[in-house]
Protein backbone atom coordinates (compact mmCIF):
# COMPACT_ATOMS: atom_id res chain seq x y z
CA UNK A 1 0.00 0.00 0.00
CA UNK A 2 0.75 3.80 -0.95
CA UNK A 3 0.51 6.55 1.66
CA UNK A 4 -2.58 7.41 0.10
CA UNK A 5 -4.48 3.91 0.00
CA UNK A 6 -7.33 3.68 2.08
CA UNK A 7 -6.49 1.53 4.79
CA UNK A 8 -8.15 -2.20 5.08
CA UNK A 9 -9.66 -1.97 8.26
CA UNK A 10 -13.93 -1.02 7.71
CA UNK A 11 -14.52 2.28 9.70
CA UNK A 12 -17.30 -0.22 11.62
CA UNK A 13 -14.53 -2.15 12.78
CA UNK A 14 -12.88 0.85 14.09
CA UNK A 15 -15.83 2.15 16.05
CA UNK A 16 -16.06 -1.06 18.04
CA UNK A 17 -15.34 -0.38 22.29
CA UNK A 18 -13.50 -3.59 22.42
CA UNK A 19 -11.06 -2.80 19.72
CA UNK A 20 -10.79 1.05 20.60
CA UNK A 21 -10.03 -0.42 24.15
CA UNK A 22 -7.34 -2.45 22.95
CA UNK A 23 -5.55 -0.28 21.00
CA UNK A 24 -5.85 2.88 23.63
CA UNK A 25 -4.35 0.44 25.78
CA UNK A 26 -1.64 -0.87 23.53
CA UNK A 27 -3.12 -4.41 23.51
CA UNK A 28 -2.17 -5.61 20.20
CA UNK A 29 -2.59 -9.25 21.30
CA UNK A 30 -6.13 -8.59 21.78
CA UNK A 31 -5.81 -5.53 19.16
CA UNK A 32 -4.74 -8.36 15.77
CA UNK A 33 -7.19 -10.68 17.41
CA UNK A 34 -9.94 -8.64 16.65
CA UNK A 35 -8.70 -7.42 13.36
CA UNK A 36 -8.41 -11.20 12.01
CA UNK A 37 -11.86 -12.11 13.56
CA UNK A 38 -13.91 -9.29 12.44
CA UNK A 39 -12.18 -7.42 9.99
CA UNK A 40 -11.15 -10.81 7.80
CA UNK A 41 -7.35 -9.92 7.74
CA UNK A 42 -4.96 -12.74 8.20
CA UNK A 43 -2.41 -12.97 9.70
CA UNK A 44 0.05 -12.78 6.28
CA UNK A 45 -2.29 -9.08 5.80
CA UNK A 46 -1.56 -7.67 8.91
CA UNK A 47 2.22 -8.34 8.54
CA UNK A 48 2.51 -6.74 5.09
CA UNK A 49 0.37 -3.71 5.89
CA UNK A 50 2.18 -3.35 9.30
CA UNK A 51 5.95 -4.26 7.34
CA UNK A 52 6.21 -7.44 10.02
CA UNK A 53 7.23 -10.69 9.82
CA UNK A 54 4.05 -12.92 9.97
CA UNK A 55 6.25 -14.84 12.36
CA UNK A 56 6.41 -11.53 14.50
CA UNK A 57 2.58 -11.00 13.98
CA UNK A 58 1.96 -14.85 15.24
CA UNK A 59 3.89 -14.27 18.46
CA UNK A 60 2.06 -10.95 19.27
CA UNK A 61 -0.89 -12.50 18.62
CA UNK A 62 0.02 -15.77 20.75
CA UNK A 63 1.06 -13.47 23.97
CA UNK A 64 4.24 -14.12 23.10
CA UNK A 65 5.91 -10.88 22.43
CA UNK A 66 4.39 -7.81 23.47
CA UNK A 67 4.93 -4.51 21.09
CA UNK A 68 7.24 -2.12 23.06
CA UNK A 69 8.76 -0.64 20.50
CA UNK A 70 7.52 3.14 19.13
CA UNK A 71 8.65 2.37 15.91
CA UNK A 72 6.35 -0.42 15.20
CA UNK A 73 3.29 1.35 16.89
CA UNK A 74 3.68 4.18 14.34
CA UNK A 75 3.81 1.26 11.47
CA UNK A 76 1.03 -0.60 12.87
CA UNK A 77 -1.02 2.66 12.73
CA UNK A 78 0.13 3.52 9.24
CA UNK A 79 -0.18 0.01 8.09
CA UNK A 80 -3.54 -0.50 9.01
CA UNK A 81 -4.80 3.20 8.81
CA UNK A 82 -5.61 3.54 12.67
CA UNK A 83 -6.18 6.96 13.28
CA UNK A 84 -3.15 8.42 15.54
CA UNK A 85 -5.53 9.32 18.28
CA UNK A 86 -6.33 5.80 19.07
CA UNK A 87 -2.91 4.76 19.85
CA UNK A 88 -1.77 8.14 21.75
CA UNK A 89 -0.32 9.13 18.35
CA UNK A 90 -0.19 12.31 16.35
CA UNK A 91 -2.68 12.92 13.39
CA UNK A 92 -0.53 10.35 10.67
CA UNK A 93 0.25 12.36 7.35
CA UNK A 94 -2.21 10.44 5.59
CA UNK A 95 -5.08 11.87 8.22
CA UNK A 96 -4.31 15.29 7.27
CA UNK A 97 -6.10 17.29 4.75
CA UNK A 98 -3.44 18.51 3.12
CA UNK A 99 -1.45 15.46 2.64
CA UNK A 100 0.27 14.81 -0.94
CA UNK A 101 -2.61 13.13 -3.59
CA UNK A 102 0.18 12.33 -6.09
CA UNK A 103 2.14 9.93 -3.68
CA UNK A 104 5.43 9.90 -1.89
CA UNK A 105 7.79 8.89 -4.41
CA UNK A 106 9.91 11.32 -6.16
CA UNK A 107 12.94 11.04 -7.87
CA UNK A 108 15.96 10.50 -7.08
CA UNK A 109 18.37 13.52 -5.92
CA UNK A 110 21.01 13.94 -9.31
CA UNK A 111 24.64 12.48 -8.26
CA UNK A 112 27.35 14.46 -6.43
CA UNK A 113 30.26 15.34 -8.04
CA UNK A 114 32.83 12.75 -8.05
CA UNK A 115 35.41 12.43 -5.92
CA UNK A 116 38.99 13.36 -7.02
CA UNK A 117 42.24 12.28 -6.04
CA UNK A 118 43.87 15.16 -5.10
CA UNK A 119 41.27 16.84 -4.42
CA UNK A 120 40.65 20.06 -6.08
CA UNK A 121 39.45 23.36 -4.34
CA UNK A 122 36.97 23.85 -6.92
CA UNK A 123 35.24 20.83 -6.84
CA UNK A 124 34.82 21.55 -3.34
CA UNK A 125 33.31 24.55 -3.83
CA UNK A 126 31.00 22.76 -6.49
CA UNK A 127 29.92 19.83 -3.99
CA UNK A 128 29.24 22.84 -1.62
CA UNK A 129 26.85 24.74 -4.31
CA UNK A 130 25.11 21.43 -5.46
CA UNK A 131 24.53 20.32 -1.92
CA UNK A 132 22.99 23.58 -0.45
CA UNK A 133 21.15 24.61 -3.39
CA UNK A 134 19.39 21.30 -3.63
CA UNK A 135 18.71 21.47 0.15
CA UNK A 136 17.38 24.98 0.17
CA UNK A 137 14.75 24.17 -2.36
CA UNK A 138 14.08 20.55 -1.06
CA UNK A 139 10.39 19.99 -0.67
CA UNK A 140 8.45 17.66 2.04
CA UNK A 141 8.58 14.88 -0.47
CA UNK A 142 11.74 14.54 -1.19
CA UNK A 143 12.65 15.14 2.44
CA UNK A 144 10.58 11.73 3.06
CA UNK A 145 12.52 10.26 0.72
CA UNK A 146 16.02 11.54 1.65
CA UNK A 147 14.73 10.12 5.54
CA UNK A 148 14.96 6.77 4.52
CA UNK A 149 18.12 6.51 2.35
CA UNK A 150 20.78 4.57 4.81
CA UNK A 151 24.18 5.97 4.96
CA UNK A 152 27.12 4.49 3.13
CA UNK A 153 29.34 2.13 4.58
CA UNK A 154 32.42 -0.02 4.33
CA UNK A 155 35.29 -0.22 2.82
CA UNK A 156 33.38 2.18 -0.34
CA UNK A 157 33.46 5.07 1.83
CA UNK A 158 37.00 4.87 2.75
CA UNK A 159 37.73 4.80 -0.77
CA UNK A 160 36.57 8.09 -1.07
CA UNK A 161 37.72 9.60 1.29
CA UNK A 162 41.57 8.79 0.86
CA UNK A 163 42.26 12.20 -0.57
CA UNK A 164 42.38 13.58 2.62
CA UNK A 165 45.87 11.84 3.01
CA UNK A 166 46.99 13.86 -0.16
CA UNK A 167 48.54 17.28 -0.70
CA UNK A 168 46.02 19.98 -1.45
CA UNK A 169 45.89 20.60 -5.36
CA UNK A 170 46.05 24.19 -6.02
CA UNK A 171 43.05 25.95 -6.75
CA UNK A 172 42.11 27.57 -10.40
CA UNK A 173 41.86 30.83 -10.23
CA UNK A 174 38.14 32.98 -11.06
CA UNK A 175 38.57 35.41 -13.04
CA UNK A 176 36.35 37.53 -10.98
CA UNK A 177 37.64 39.68 -8.43
CA UNK A 178 36.80 38.92 -4.75
CA UNK A 179 36.13 41.79 -2.26
CA UNK A 180 35.69 40.19 1.31
CA UNK A 181 37.95 41.60 3.82
CA UNK A 182 39.56 40.59 7.02
CA UNK A 183 36.48 42.00 8.72
CA UNK A 184 34.10 40.43 6.79
CA UNK A 185 35.74 37.04 7.24
CA UNK A 186 35.66 37.74 11.00
CA UNK A 187 31.64 38.07 11.31
CA UNK A 188 31.25 35.06 8.88
CA UNK A 189 33.75 33.68 11.38
CA UNK A 190 31.66 34.12 13.95
CA UNK A 191 28.52 33.08 12.17
CA UNK A 192 29.98 30.19 11.98
CA UNK A 193 30.99 29.63 15.97
CA UNK A 194 27.79 30.70 16.60
CA UNK A 195 25.55 28.36 14.91
CA UNK A 196 28.07 25.62 16.26
CA UNK A 197 26.79 26.14 19.61
CA UNK A 198 22.64 26.54 18.02
CA UNK A 199 23.65 22.57 16.93
CA UNK A 200 25.22 21.55 20.49
CA UNK A 201 22.09 22.97 22.18
CA UNK A 202 19.15 22.64 20.04
CA UNK A 203 20.40 19.89 17.44
CA UNK A 204 18.50 20.29 14.20
CA UNK A 205 15.33 21.88 12.94
CA UNK A 206 14.42 25.40 11.63
CA UNK A 207 17.92 26.41 12.07
CA UNK A 208 19.26 23.73 9.76
CA UNK A 209 18.13 26.06 6.58
CA UNK A 210 20.16 29.33 7.88
CA UNK A 211 22.99 27.50 8.50
CA UNK A 212 22.54 25.77 4.75
CA UNK A 213 21.96 29.61 3.62
CA UNK A 214 25.33 31.26 5.40
CA UNK A 215 27.43 27.85 3.67
CA UNK A 216 25.56 29.29 0.36
CA UNK A 217 27.12 32.31 0.43
CA UNK A 218 30.92 31.46 1.35
CA UNK A 219 30.23 28.86 -1.50
CA UNK A 220 29.27 31.96 -3.88
CA UNK A 221 32.62 33.98 -1.80
CA UNK A 222 35.19 31.41 -2.98
CA UNK A 223 33.91 31.27 -6.41
CA UNK A 224 35.25 34.47 -6.73
CA UNK A 225 39.34 34.98 -6.73
CA UNK A 226 39.91 35.98 -3.23
CA UNK A 227 43.35 37.15 -1.60
CA UNK A 228 45.02 33.65 -0.68
CA UNK A 229 44.73 34.33 3.27
CA UNK A 230 41.34 35.15 2.67
CA UNK A 231 40.68 32.23 0.73
CA UNK A 232 42.22 30.01 2.91
CA UNK A 233 40.14 31.31 5.82
CA UNK A 234 37.13 31.20 3.90
CA UNK A 235 37.83 27.16 3.30
CA UNK A 236 37.71 26.63 7.01
CA UNK A 237 34.42 28.39 7.27
CA UNK A 238 33.07 26.55 4.94
CA UNK A 239 34.71 23.34 6.77
CA UNK A 240 33.04 24.63 10.04
CA UNK A 241 29.30 25.26 8.36
CA UNK A 242 29.38 22.16 5.94
CA UNK A 243 30.18 19.82 9.75
CA UNK A 244 27.36 22.19 11.79
CA UNK A 245 24.77 21.31 8.32
CA UNK A 246 25.84 17.33 8.48
CA UNK A 247 25.25 17.19 12.46
CA UNK A 248 22.16 19.13 12.31
CA UNK A 249 20.80 17.17 8.63
CA UNK A 250 21.70 13.79 11.08
CA UNK A 251 19.93 15.33 13.92
CA UNK A 252 16.85 15.99 11.26
CA UNK A 253 17.24 12.22 10.13
CA UNK A 254 18.33 13.00 6.79
CA UNK A 255 21.19 10.25 7.28
CA UNK A 256 22.26 10.83 3.86
CA UNK A 257 22.53 14.36 3.75
CA UNK A 258 24.52 14.46 6.99
CA UNK A 259 27.39 12.14 5.29
CA UNK A 260 27.22 14.25 1.82
CA UNK A 261 27.92 17.34 4.28
CA UNK A 262 30.54 15.77 6.55
CA UNK A 263 32.17 14.64 2.86
CA UNK A 264 31.93 18.44 1.90
CA UNK A 265 33.60 19.61 5.54
CA UNK A 266 36.66 17.09 5.45
CA UNK A 267 37.04 18.57 1.55
CA UNK A 268 37.07 22.10 3.08
CA UNK A 269 38.82 21.18 6.02
CA UNK A 270 41.56 19.74 3.46
CA UNK A 271 41.67 22.67 1.26
CA UNK A 272 42.13 25.02 4.49
CA UNK A 273 45.24 22.79 5.51
CA UNK A 274 43.52 21.84 8.43
CA UNK A 275 44.16 18.22 9.13
CA UNK A 276 43.09 18.64 13.22
CA UNK A 277 39.67 19.73 11.89
CA UNK A 278 39.71 17.10 8.98
CA UNK A 279 40.24 14.51 11.95
CA UNK A 280 37.08 15.89 14.20
CA UNK A 281 34.76 15.76 11.12
CA UNK A 282 35.92 12.11 10.43
CA UNK A 283 35.31 11.58 13.95
CA UNK A 284 31.80 13.03 13.53
CA UNK A 285 31.28 10.41 10.70
CA UNK A 286 32.31 7.57 12.67
CA UNK A 287 29.72 8.44 15.38
CA UNK A 288 26.97 8.75 12.76
CA UNK A 289 27.71 5.36 11.91
CA UNK A 290 28.03 4.05 15.81
CA UNK A 291 24.61 5.52 16.60
CA UNK A 292 23.50 2.93 13.40
CA UNK A 293 25.08 -0.18 14.70
CA UNK A 294 27.64 -0.10 12.07
CA UNK A 295 31.27 -0.43 14.77
CA UNK A 296 33.51 -1.82 12.50
CA UNK A 297 33.25 0.65 9.72
CA UNK A 298 33.49 3.31 12.42
CA UNK A 299 36.37 2.27 14.00
CA UNK A 300 38.23 2.17 10.15
CA UNK A 301 37.30 5.94 10.19
CA UNK A 302 38.67 6.45 14.04
CA UNK A 303 41.98 4.85 12.77
CA UNK A 304 42.13 6.69 9.88
CA UNK A 305 41.95 9.72 10.97
CA UNK A 306 44.20 9.11 13.94
CA UNK A 307 46.83 8.17 11.17
CA UNK A 308 46.31 11.28 9.11
CA UNK A 309 46.26 13.65 11.82
CA UNK A 310 49.06 12.51 13.67
CA UNK A 311 51.06 15.31 15.50
CA UNK A 312 48.93 17.55 14.38
CA UNK A 313 46.12 17.43 17.24
CA UNK A 314 46.01 18.50 20.50
CA UNK A 315 44.98 16.49 23.70
CA UNK A 316 41.64 17.24 23.69
CA UNK A 317 40.94 16.06 20.05
CA UNK A 318 43.19 13.21 20.62
CA UNK A 319 41.01 12.36 24.06
CA UNK A 320 38.50 12.44 21.99
CA UNK A 321 39.15 10.48 18.77
CA UNK A 322 40.02 7.56 21.32
CA UNK A 323 36.56 8.08 23.50
CA UNK A 324 35.16 6.92 19.23
CA UNK A 325 37.45 4.39 19.31
CA UNK A 326 36.45 3.18 22.79
CA UNK A 327 32.51 3.26 21.31
CA UNK A 328 33.15 1.22 18.88
CA UNK A 329 35.28 -1.72 20.50
CA UNK A 330 32.66 -1.52 23.02
CA UNK A 331 29.83 -2.49 20.45
CA UNK A 332 31.28 -5.32 18.97
CA UNK A 333 31.66 -6.49 22.78
CA UNK A 334 35.37 -6.20 23.07
CA UNK A 335 35.56 -4.85 26.76
CA UNK A 336 39.02 -4.99 27.52
CA UNK A 337 40.26 -3.07 24.75
CA UNK A 338 37.37 -0.31 25.41
CA UNK A 339 38.90 -0.33 28.54
CA UNK A 340 42.18 0.60 27.25
CA UNK A 341 40.82 3.52 24.91
CA UNK A 342 39.05 4.76 27.74
CA UNK A 343 41.91 5.10 30.04
CA UNK A 344 44.21 6.79 26.77
CA UNK A 345 41.46 9.14 26.65
CA UNK A 346 41.79 10.05 30.29
CA UNK A 347 44.92 10.48 29.88
CA UNK A 348 44.93 12.78 26.90
CA UNK A 349 42.37 14.85 28.52
CA UNK A 350 44.58 15.24 31.62
CA UNK A 351 47.29 16.64 29.33
CA UNK A 352 45.12 19.58 27.91
CA UNK A 353 46.87 22.72 29.00
CA UNK A 354 42.64 24.39 29.23
CA UNK A 355 39.93 25.09 26.77
CA UNK A 356 41.25 28.20 25.36
CA UNK A 357 44.72 27.03 24.41
CA UNK A 358 42.39 24.91 22.00
CA UNK A 359 40.17 25.32 18.87
CA UNK A 360 36.93 26.75 20.29
CA UNK A 361 35.25 23.48 18.35
CA UNK A 362 36.92 20.96 20.62
CA UNK A 363 35.93 22.97 24.00
CA UNK A 364 33.22 21.15 24.60
CA UNK A 365 35.11 17.95 25.10
CA UNK A 366 35.71 17.91 29.00
CA UNK A 367 35.68 16.06 31.39
CA UNK A 368 31.49 16.16 31.81
CA UNK A 369 31.67 15.38 28.07
CA UNK A 370 34.21 12.56 28.68
CA UNK A 371 32.16 11.30 31.75
CA UNK A 372 28.97 10.98 29.55
CA UNK A 373 30.13 9.26 26.71
CA UNK A 374 31.88 6.96 28.81
CA UNK A 375 28.79 6.08 30.59
CA UNK A 376 27.15 5.41 27.71
CA UNK A 377 29.09 2.91 25.93
CA UNK A 378 29.09 1.47 29.77
CA UNK A 379 25.73 1.58 28.89
CA UNK A 380 25.67 -0.30 25.86
CA UNK A 381 27.44 -3.08 27.69
CA UNK A 382 24.84 -3.20 30.50
CA UNK A 383 22.18 -3.67 28.12
CA UNK A 384 24.06 -7.27 27.70
CA UNK A 385 25.22 -8.03 30.99
CA UNK A 386 23.42 -5.44 33.52
CA UNK A 387 24.71 -6.94 36.74
CA UNK A 388 28.54 -6.39 35.58
CA UNK A 389 28.05 -2.81 34.09
CA UNK A 390 24.68 -0.67 35.29
CA UNK A 391 26.06 0.58 38.39
CA UNK A 392 28.88 1.65 36.86
CA UNK A 393 27.18 3.54 33.64
CA UNK A 394 24.90 5.44 36.03
CA UNK A 395 27.98 6.49 38.52
CA UNK A 396 29.53 8.03 35.03
CA UNK A 397 26.09 9.72 33.78
CA UNK A 398 25.88 11.47 37.23
CA UNK A 399 28.88 12.85 36.96
CA UNK A 400 28.85 13.96 33.91
CA UNK A 401 24.95 15.67 35.66
CA UNK A 402 26.69 17.24 38.15
CA UNK A 403 29.14 19.10 35.48
CA UNK A 404 26.30 20.44 33.31
CA UNK A 405 23.55 21.29 33.56
CA UNK A 406 20.51 21.99 31.36
CA UNK A 407 22.20 24.74 29.10
CA UNK A 408 24.01 21.52 27.92
CA UNK A 409 20.93 21.09 25.68
CA UNK A 410 21.19 17.95 23.86
CA UNK A 411 23.69 16.43 25.64
CA UNK A 412 21.91 17.36 28.94
CA UNK A 413 19.09 15.34 28.00
CA UNK A 414 20.85 12.32 26.31
CA UNK A 415 22.26 12.16 30.03
CA UNK A 416 19.00 11.79 31.63
CA UNK A 417 17.58 9.56 29.44
CA UNK A 418 20.56 6.88 29.73
CA UNK A 419 20.52 7.18 33.71
CA UNK A 420 16.76 6.50 33.33
CA UNK A 421 17.55 3.27 31.55
CA UNK A 422 20.34 2.52 33.97
CA UNK A 423 17.90 2.13 36.85
CA UNK A 424 15.36 0.28 35.12
CA UNK A 425 17.70 -1.75 34.04
CA UNK A 426 19.51 -2.15 37.97
CA UNK A 427 15.77 -2.80 39.14
CA UNK A 428 15.16 0.29 40.83
CA UNK A 429 11.94 1.35 38.78
CA UNK A 430 11.19 4.35 41.71
CA UNK A 431 14.25 6.32 40.62
CA UNK A 432 13.79 5.04 37.27
CA UNK A 433 10.50 6.80 36.83
CA UNK A 434 11.69 9.44 38.70
CA UNK A 435 14.84 9.91 36.26
CA UNK A 436 12.29 9.55 32.98
CA UNK A 437 9.92 12.39 34.26
CA UNK A 438 13.44 14.41 33.92
CA UNK A 439 14.56 13.10 31.32
CA UNK A 440 11.30 14.23 29.66
CA UNK A 441 11.52 17.55 30.82
CA UNK A 442 15.06 18.26 29.48
CA UNK A 443 13.12 16.82 26.16
CA UNK A 444 11.10 19.32 25.44
CA UNK A 445 14.53 21.98 25.77
CA UNK A 446 15.71 20.65 22.51
CA UNK A 447 14.37 19.96 18.79
CA UNK A 448 17.03 17.04 18.48
CA UNK A 449 15.81 14.34 16.88
CA UNK A 450 18.35 11.64 18.63
CA UNK A 451 16.82 12.65 21.88
CA UNK A 452 13.36 11.42 21.00
CA UNK A 453 15.27 8.46 19.24
CA UNK A 454 16.61 7.65 22.99
CA UNK A 455 13.13 8.55 24.23
CA UNK A 456 12.04 5.59 21.90
CA UNK A 457 14.64 3.43 23.34
CA UNK A 458 13.41 4.07 26.75
CA UNK A 459 9.76 3.59 25.95
CA UNK A 460 9.41 -0.19 26.25
CA UNK A 461 10.99 -0.48 29.90
CA UNK A 462 7.60 1.61 30.85
CA UNK A 463 5.39 -1.06 28.91
CA UNK A 464 6.20 -4.08 30.92
CA UNK A 465 5.68 -2.27 34.66
CA UNK A 466 1.46 -1.38 32.79
CA UNK A 467 -0.02 -2.11 36.03
CA UNK A 468 2.17 1.03 38.35
CA UNK A 469 0.72 4.49 38.11
CA UNK A 470 3.74 5.87 38.30
CA UNK A 471 5.18 3.98 35.71
CA UNK A 472 2.00 4.41 33.10
CA UNK A 473 2.04 8.22 33.68
CA UNK A 474 5.94 8.40 32.39
CA UNK A 475 5.05 6.02 29.85
CA UNK A 476 2.45 8.42 28.63
CA UNK A 477 4.61 10.87 28.98
CA UNK A 478 7.04 9.94 26.66
CA UNK A 479 4.35 8.69 23.94
CA UNK A 480 3.17 12.37 24.36
CA UNK A 481 6.29 14.09 23.62
CA UNK A 482 7.24 11.60 20.99
CA UNK A 483 3.75 12.00 19.29
CA UNK A 484 4.12 15.55 19.16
Amino acid sequence: MDAITPGPLAAELLDRDDLRRALIEHDFQAAFTLIKKYGGLSQNRIAAACTLTPGKVSTIISGSQRVTSFEVICRIADGLRIPGGLLGLAPRAWERPDRDQEGWSTPPIKGLPVDEVPWRPTATVELAVHLTRSDLVMDRRAITRAMTAAATTGAGLLDSLEGWLQPAAKATRSAIPGRLGTRDLEQLERTAQAFRRWDHQYGGGLRRKAVLGQLSEVSSALDEHQAPVIEQRLYSVMAHLAGTAATMAWDSGLQRRAQDYYRLALRAAHAAGDSAFGANVLAGMARQLLCHDRPQDALEIVRFAQEGARGAVGPRVRAMLHTREAWALSAMGRTSAFRRATAQAVEALAESPGAAEEPYWISYFDEAELAGVTGGRLLDLARRNARAHADAAADEIRGALARRGREAGRSHALDRIGLAECHFLMGDVTEAVAQTHRAVDAAHLTQSGRVREQLGVLYPYTVGHSASRPVREARDRIRELLAG
